[in-house]
């Protein structure tokens, strides 16, 4: 019978390991309650403040360990390059770390910043995240990787997308929660009425994939880090702009002010067309909207429900995206 360890018991091994592998003396620790699953600490010791971060094992078997150490090495070399991000530590060359009893884990530096909450970004912290994003696509896509074939999202075609909702509000329907079914025809109706036409211009590269206030730390005037890389991927970097800017520029409505200081940003390091955010917006809500909007949305979280609240914005607001945003 397997003992069920807790927190307690875990945190306990990483701190014997890190003697063990670094030969520190932990001073204190705070717990981080954020993510999903995963266990994380702010570990101040004699060498320094570190964030410990553990991977739980049921969690870790839905990552390609070879595309996670992929990811960890791309983190690096941000790092190296300027990029406003932790600091990943190594021993023997390994970023993925061992504990005496087994588990796995990484360190990093601590980055001191604010959370802030969706919707809630100033117009100094959006523009600096614009600028960093550019700059994080600039670099990943330097031609340092090369391309993959494929990207992670392949668009479906309309008619496969309208039989999934179609699907989802037959669903709601029998669960009994009439409650959800306009919000469910509001996604039928915008995938009837988007211009697919936008899907041949999309650009694949390389992106952090992950990109929203959870794994964003601020100062009063800019942006101090990017976290958690573990999704980035082969894909399109268009899709980090849009879910950067939703994030943190949508609150009841869009704030067009916030998402132009953005764009910005971004092109001070990455060139990009006119209209370049509305497209990445209806990208994002064509691949995410799936994955938010279902006939169980009614029992979400407070994660996904803010998700849930921007692929309804984006799908409302369909055909009047090109009017509010004009070319940014």
């Amino acid at each position: 019978m397997k003992t069920l360890l807790t927190e307690e018991m875990i945190l306990d091994d990483l701190i014997k390991t890190l003697h063990r592998l670094f030969g520190w003396s932990v001073i204190e620790t705070a717990s981080i309650k954020r993510g999903w699953l995963n266990l994380k600490w702010k570990v101040t010791t004699d060498a320094g403040v570190f964030l410990l971060k553990q991977y739980n094992k049921e969690r870790y078997k839905l990552f390609n360990p070879a595309e996670l150490l992929f990811a960890f090495s791309q983190q690096i070399r941000l790092y190296e390059q300027g990029l406003a991000c932790p600091k990943l530590l190594s021993h023997n060359e390994s970023i993925l770390l061992e504990s005496d009893n087994g588990e796995l884990f990484m360190v990093m530096e601590y980055c001191q910043g604010i959370l802030i909450p969706p919707g809630r970004a100033n117009v100094h912290q959006i523009y600096d995240l614009g600028r960093a994003t550019g700059k994080m696509h600039r670099i990943l896509n330097d031609g340092t990787l090369g391309i993959n074939n494929s990207p992670q999202f392949i668009p479906p075609s309309r008619e496969e997308r309208l039989a999934h909702w179609r699907s989802v509000w037959d669903k709601a329907r029998e669960a009994g929660k009439p409650q959800l079914l306009a919000e469910i025809e509001t996604q039928f109706k915008a995938t009837e009425e988007m211009d697919m036409a936008i899907l041949d211009f999309l650009r694949t590269g390389w992106a952090h994939r992950d990109l929203w206030v959870d794994n964003l730390l601020f100062n009063g005037n800019g942006l101090n880090a990017i976290l958690d890389f573990d999704r980035l991927k082969f894909d399109y970097p268009q899709l980090d702009v849009a879910r950067a800017v939703i994030s943190c520029a949508l609150d009841d409505h869009l704030d067009v002010s916030l998402a132009s200081a953005f764009m910005e940003g971004y092109r001070e390091e990455r060139n990009v067309i006119e209209g370049y955010l509305t497209n990445s917006l209806q990208l994002l809500w064509y691949m995410e909207s799936t994955w938010w909007i279902n006939a169980n949305m009614d029992q979400h979280s407070v994660p996904p429900a803010r998700f849930a609240k921007e692929m309804i914005w984006l799908a409302e607001s369909q055909k009047k995206m090109s009017d509010l945003l004009g070319n940014i």
